[in-house]
């Protein structure tokens, strides 16, 4: 893969717009920390380079809910201008904390869990690096639930928008605040004449797949979908079993029978969560090979588990 140099030069004047997605999917980021991991250390063997970093190849990373968090981890700078987390740091970081989520509440009582333990880690780990200091252009979609409408924290766009710059801390709480599981996540920016901005945010997953949608949206300038180069990352896909879900059993379902069905599984999230990572893989897919440049697409997806 060729190095970039997008600190310097906008993608558009680039041989190549890189692009580097990864999938929400809660711990489950652990696969692609793990994937992410050895891309670094291949990379390294090929520069030479020990301390090579996979923001030095990218134009631009975009993740949502757990891969907004792996997102912000690998472009957040440490005090010598360099990625504060290698890939290997990031893995470390899942696999100790693999238990983002300590304090189960009741379900009819608000979220299934306080958030507390996750929002005191990402706080600890980003401390306060904003948006505008990421090493390489990020998108980190999330979801206004005021405003009814997505909000991408997106590295080009806070030019335009300086209020848009907030913490890395406050984006990746409010991209992983999952319906259900975390409560929102309410913040406020200030603009240039220090007009306070609101938000009120939740998990921006409704696309887990966040890569090319995200660049043709921050970066605009070109739609030369030949100078993309796309590699999407998933979070393991747990395939349903078949004859899992049946119509006469749905005929029966009620608000509470859609979230949670005798077994204590979720019909609604299986459904939601299967057809927009398979959507926006499929259609990547043809708009790639429609062009004669499906080698630009790569999306890598671990089968992991049994059928459940």
């Amino acid at each position: 893969m060729q190095r970039t140099n997008s600190t310097v030069k906008p993608p558009p004047y680039e041989k190549y717009i890189t692009v580097l997605s990864i999938d929400g999917g809660g711990i489950r980021g652990v696969i692609p920390a793990v994937i992410l991991e050895y891309l670094e250390s291949q990379l390294q063997e090929i520069d030479n380079n020990k301390d090579a970093r996979i923001a030095d190849y990218f134009d631009i990373i975009a993740g949502t809910s757990t891969g907004g968090l792996i997102t912000a981890m690998l472009t957040a700078p440490n005090d010598k201008g360099r990625p504060k987390f290698s890939a290997e740091a990031i893995k470390n970081f899942y696999l100790k904390n693999c238990t983002f989520t300590k304090a189960l509440k009741s379900i009819m009582g608000g979220p299934l869990y306080d958030g507390k333990y996750l929002r005191d880690l990402i706080t600890k780990k980003l401390e306060n690096t904003n948006l505008g200091d990421t090493l390489t252009k990020i998108a980190i979609p999330t979801f206004d639930i005021n405003k009814l409408q997505p909000v991408i924290f997106s590295g080009y766009e806070i030019e335009e928008k300086p209020y848009m710059n907030a913490k890395l801390s406050d984006i990746c709480i409010a991209t992983s605040a999952a319906p259900i599981y975390l409560p929102p996540h309410y913040f406020e920016t200030d603009d240039v004449d220090k007009t306070k901005h609101n938000f009120h945010l939740v998990d921006g997953g409704e696309n887990k797949d966040s890569s090319l949608p995200q660049v043709e949206n921050i970066a605009p300038q070109t739609l030369d979908y030949k100078k993309y180069l796309v590699i999407s990352i998933g979070t393991g896909e747990c395939k349903i079993k078949e004859g899992k879900y049946t119509t006469k059993e749905a005929s029966k379902w009620g608000l509470l029978g859609w979230w949670f069905n005798s077994n204590w599984c979720s019909p609604l999230v299986d459904i939601l969560t299967q057809a927009s990572t398979d959507m926006v893989d499929i259609h990547l897919s043809v708009v790639f090979k429609t062009i004669g440049i499906e080698e630009n697409y790569l999306r890598i997806q671990k089968l992991c588990g049994k059928d459940r």
